[in-house]
């Protein structure tokens, strides 16, 4: 299948890499396919590329990366929607906001991405802990 992207133009992609969320994104509710393409090679850094819509892409990132002691539980009802069943299938994504200068580029460390990479289900998640925000920077490190 052909899609137009917003950082790499027309690609090719195969349907077995589309990752479904059920409800949409939060604001994007109607945008439920989207592909991870990298942003370029040896790049910690990806695009959550809308398969409908070349314009809506989200620069993501392992939050892992940048913040080692990064940690929270998946509720239950997330487990069961996104038919997790075994931890090693789960990939955690954390949407970017980039600043200039990239130093200021900023982690949503309060609403991740979690993925089903065994069954390509997704869903973003608010978490209740207090100590994190939707703007971390990624260059400090710590949460």
């Amino acid at each position: 299948m052909i899609i137009k992207t917003k950082y790499h133009g027309e690609i090719r992609i195969d349907e077995g890499q589309i990752i479904s969320f059920e409800n949409g994104l939060p604001g994007f509710n109607d945008e439920t396919q989207f592909v991870v393409l990298p942003l370029s090679e040896d790049s910690p850094f990806l695009a959550l590329q809308s398969v409908k819509q070349e314009h809506i892409a989200f620069i993501v990132a392992s939050p892992f990366i940048f913040f080692k002691g990064y940690e929270f539980d998946i509720d239950h009802a997330t487990l069961e929607l996104l038919h997790i069943e075994d931890i090693e299938d789960v990939e955690v994504m954390a949407i970017l906001t980039l600043e200039e200068p990239f130093e200021n580029t900023t982690a949503n460390l309060k609403a991740p991405i979690i993925v089903n990479k065994k069954e390509m289900k997704a869903k973003q998640i608010i978490l209740h802990d207090a100590s994190y925000e939707t703007k971390h920077l990624i260059g400090g490190g710590s949460c």
